[in-house]
């Protein structure tokens, strides 16, 4: 794949400094050239990255290794239909100055450069919106540079109004209103969230309205923002597999496993087949999990208890399953470098069918209700409508995606842990409805279902851990018995697994799309950066699209039917 990509855009972009990364091509231009070596990028049929992934930013302050600037600013973008991946680094003389924006090339950069605006300071010239989106309006100071206190506390003491955004918004969607004072009609200012159930007291909805009609919306997240990267740059590599439970904590086991298996592809390190197979299992399974809440919780926003209980008792019993499979119910930190926390228990290919035939049965009594139901037909289809072209500017990927009709699905067209030789089938939809993402997640529980079955079938015996105690602690009669056993554990409790010093991205199929993770490692036991690219933020930023113009109930079902998770959303 690097050698096509590398050949396809030096071809294009003659002149352009470019060098193979992992999995990906790197590419450094300067700011006077930003613009229009993404725009190339973007519409060169033969280079076609349409999919803006993620935008970061890289602070070298402390980096052993001297750099010719400062900061620089990473762009990943994909062609999701070859396969490709591509990073443009900017070099950034001065954050308050900046660079341009490419937020009119790819609506999701309009977040994206949001956040590294508010995480380091760096400017991005004509963006439409450049204020903070995760960090509080009264924060002072961008956190995830290396000269922050990571000790400061700063208290938010008043609520930021968002009435010049709003009125902005009202203004792009064609909306004055004087004209509307005109007609006798005003407009009325209505919070959602983020005290609100529809909202889990995580995202701020604000919508002016016309009557029940969303006229306009502008959305408020980073209730639940903890400073997740920035703590990661003060734990070691495997410290820091428990902070990604917390990141979409409905499915938690996929979240260690995409950022280990992120480690491991930078380390070289290539884990036993039993260990593989361990992991295709657990993340199927919660990757079932995750959309068993998401559906149960959707179709109760539509007023379908009944439906709640058929797939959340499934769920709820899943939980005694997963304890006995990892030791923990819900955060269970069961991966680590170099294989698995520990093998399953004898017999636990019994106790997962028993599971999966209850799931069968559960989500089929609720499909029974809702197929042929008018209410959800006449709630869901043609309600909160988003094409392809417009999820896929914005950066959405997953069950979202796939819905709008785009066929994108890491374990098929970036396949890992064998997925190449598992067979299923990538559920696609047509309409991109609120009615589309529900069924996309339904058709995804089963065809995750056939995968567990196939894992089970096949899972080969053997070692769940390689052999290299250099990144994996060694057995306890090692520890116990001789010096040099316990002076390797002590080593790797206390300075950490040893990573390569260099930078790299790898990402992961989670439950809501993909799921990525941008390292910077200076060859020490700690990551010097590390920055996580998850599905909801993306989702959010085009929540408006979805529901302006829509009822302001439909808005709520909107948002059941993207699965916005607080803690992947915000970090």
């Amino acid at each position: 794949m690097n050698a096509k990509a590398i050949e396809k855009i030096c071809t294009a972009l003659p002149g352009i400094e470019c060098r193979e990364g992992l999995g990906c091509v790197e590419l450094t231009v300067q700011p006077e050239s930003l613009v229009d070596t993404l725009s190339k990028l973007k519409l060169y049929p033969e280079l076609d990255f349409g999919l803006l992934v993620d935008v970061t930013a890289i602070d070298y302050m402390d980096y052993p290794v001297k750099q010719d600037c400062r900061f620089y600013v990473v762009y990943t973008l994909r062609n999701w239909k070859e396969n490709m991946l591509a990073q443009v680094r900017i070099p950034v003389a001065d954050p308050e100055v900046g660079i341009p924006t490419c937020s009119h090339l790819w609506d999701s950069a309009n977040w994206g450069e949001r956040e590294v605006y508010d995480q380091y300071g760096i400017n991005f010239i004509g963006h439409p919106d450049m204020r903070r989106i995760l960090n509080h309006w009264q924060f002072t100071g961008h956190p995830l540079r290396k000269d922050y206190d990571i000790f400061k506390r700063q208290i938010c003491e008043e609520t930021y109004s968002m009435e010049q955004e709003i009125k902005d918004r009202l203004l792009v969607n064609g909306v004055d209103e004087s004209t509307m004072q005109d007609i006798n009609t005003e407009i009325m200012y209505l919070n959602l969230g983020p005290s609100h159930p529809a909202t889990h007291g995580a995202i701020r909805i604000f919508t002016a309205l016309d009557g029940e009609t969303i006229l306009a919306n502008v959305n408020e997240v980073g209730y639940l923002h903890r400073g997740f990267e920035k703590t990661a740059e003060n734990r070691t590599y495997n410290q820091v597999v428990p902070l990604t439970d917390r990141l979409n904590y409905c499915s938690a086991m996929m979240n260690n496993i995409a950022y280990i298996k992120a480690v491991e592809s930078w380390m070289g390190i290539e884990i036993t087949e039993r260990a593989k197979f361990m992991r295709v299992v657990l993340s199927e399974f919660f990757r079932v999990q995750d959309h068993l809440v998401c559906i149960a919780a959707n179709l109760v926003d539509m007023g379908g208890l009944t439906n709640y209980w058929y797939l959340y008792n499934e769920k709820e019993s899943s939980y005694d399953l997963i304890s006995k499979l990892t030791g923990a119910r819900l955060t269970s930190s069961f991966t680590r470098i170099g294989g698995m926390y520990r093998d399953f228990y004898e017999g636990w290919e019994g106790d997962m069918e028993l599971q999966l035939k209850a799931i069968e049965k559960g989500v089929s009594d609720s499909l029974g209700l809702v197929l042929k139901n008018r209410i959800v037909h006449d709630r869901t289809q043609g309600a909160c409508v988003l094409s392809a072209e417009t999820a896929l500017s914005y950066g959405f990927t997953g069950p979202c995606l796939r819905a709008s009709g785009v066929p994108f699905d890491l374990r098929k067209d970036n396949p890992y842990y064998n997925y190449e030789a598992f067979d299923f089938t990538v559920p696609v939809g047509s309409n991109g409805d609120i009615y589309d993402r529900i069924m996309i997640r339904f058709e995804e529980i089963f065809e995750s279902i056939k995968i567990i079955r196939q894992a089970m079938k096949f899972i080969p015996e053997g070692p769940v851990f390689i052999s290299d105690h250099k990144s994996v602690l060694p057995p306890k009669e090692q520890v116990y018995g001789n010096i040099e056993g316990l002076a390797n554990h002590f080593k790797l409790i206390f300075d950490g697994v040893k990573v390569p010093a260099g930078e790299w991205y790898d990402s992961y199929e989670a439950a809501n799309g993909e799921l990525g993770f941008h390292f910077v490692s200076d060859g020490s036991g700690k990551p010097y950066k590390l920055k996580v690219r998850p599905p909801c933020f993306y989702i959010m930023g085009g929540f408006h699209e979805m529901v302006e113009g829509e009822m302001i109930a439909d808005a709520v079902i909107n948002l059941g039917s993207i699965n916005i998770i607080g803690g992947e959303l915000d970090r």
